[in-house]
């Protein structure tokens, strides 16, 4: 049995790191396990230029404080009226690393997302032809749509002609939910990847209805039944380069989760690590961790390897029940359990 398990410095390749007193409070998780990490647009207002970007990044970098070992990779927030030569111009000075599409409503702070992805035209013929990624929510808005079904209907009625229609555009999917968007990711003749959380690979819907209504298994998309956790999965465990870590940590303060109106997302940036490696070791697959976590993302959007590695050991680690006080307390994902790894540090 493996006890202790060293790897290359891994990257998160979807985070929410927040704004103001929140990014204080939750950057310093993901910067202490990741080299880089791709950072969401979807603030208030949200990031759609040049200027909020570079602004942004600069309020991360101040929150982590001066020597800070970490790379946050900025984003692009799409609306129906986006500039193609702006984020062109971004993408060439290196100050955005991707395009985000959030179909309007979809999840949390999307109001200003795209209504239809006709009115890309311009902006996705301009990423192919860059080699800049796209980034996808990959739901339908529709109401008339269950909630459960939204992600494989928008495989089939919007990526796969948006596959046709650019087919050297580079394209992540983005916290995959269901065996349809993992065989679509597997099996498509394609340059399209998909990040995968690790709530998606732990707990099945059932969670978010144990005893009761539990808000803080409820994110966006929400997890499915077991059969498609199960496909997930093995679509992480694979080896495949096309499906690498990606957190989707999303923190909520408290009082916003537990509400009448509950905001949905999951905060798992502070045991992220452990709570990927349990699944790895549960499936008897740790030769091919370090591969989903510090290599495949990298290859995908055609950056270095990270230097330095991170150690993990097998000891028992209880996540606490709240993290954080006040205006930035929240409950992390797996509250209270215990976690078979430790990250060394």
């Amino acid at each position: 049995m493996t006890d202790r398990l060293t790897i290359r410095r891994p990257d998160d390749w979807h985070v929410h790191l927040r704004d103001g007193a929140m990014l204080t409070a939750v950057a310093q998780h993901t910067a202490r396990q990741f080299a880089r990490a791709i950072v969401m647009p979807n603030l208030t207002p949200p990031v759609t230029d040049l200027a909020a970007a570079a602004a942004y990044r600069e309020r991360i970098m101040a929150a982590l404080g001066e020597g800070a070992d970490f790379t946050p990779l900025m984003t692009c927030y799409l609306t129906d009226g986006a500039d193609a030569g702006m984020i062109a111009e971004g993408y060439a000075a290196g100050l955005f690393a991707a395009c985000k599409l959030y179909p309007a409503h979809a999840t949390t702070n999307s109001a200003h997302g795209v209504t239809d992805i006709r009115r890309l035209t311009t902006v996705l013929e301009t990423l192919q032809r860059i080699g800049m990624p796209l980034l996808i929510h990959g739901e339908v808005t529709d109401r008339s749509i269950d909630i459960f079904d939204r992600e494989a209907v928008f495989v089939e009625r919007v990526l796969t002609p948006l596959t046709r229609d650019y087919p050297a555009l580079k394209i992540v999917l983005e916290h995959i939910t269901t065996a349809e968007a993992a065989a679509f990711v597997a099996e498509a003749a394609h340059p399209i990847a998909a990040t995968i959380t690790p709530q998606h690979l732990l707990i099945n819907r059932n969670a978010i209805f144990d005893g009761g209504l539990r808000p803080h298994a409820y994110c966006l998309p929400v997890a499915k039944r077991e059969s498609h956790r199960l496909a997930v999965r093995r679509a992480a465990v694979s080896g495949s380069p096309r499906f690498f870590l990606g957190t989707d940590s999303a923190p909520h303060v408290v009082g916003a989760k537990e509400s009448g109106c509950g905001c949905a997302g999951i905060f798992n940036a502070p045991y992220a690590l452990e709570a990927y490696l349990r699944v790895f070791d549960e499936e008897g697959a740790l030769d091919r961790f370090e591969g989903f976590a510090a290599e495949h993302g990298a290859r995908f959007y055609g950056l270095p390897l990270n230097g330095g590695t991170v150690t993990l050991v097998r000891a028992p680690v209880t996540v606490p029940d709240r993290i954080g006080t006040g205006e930035t307390a929240v409950v992390p994902f797996m509250a209270g359990e215990t976690i078979g790894w430790r990250l060394d540090v």
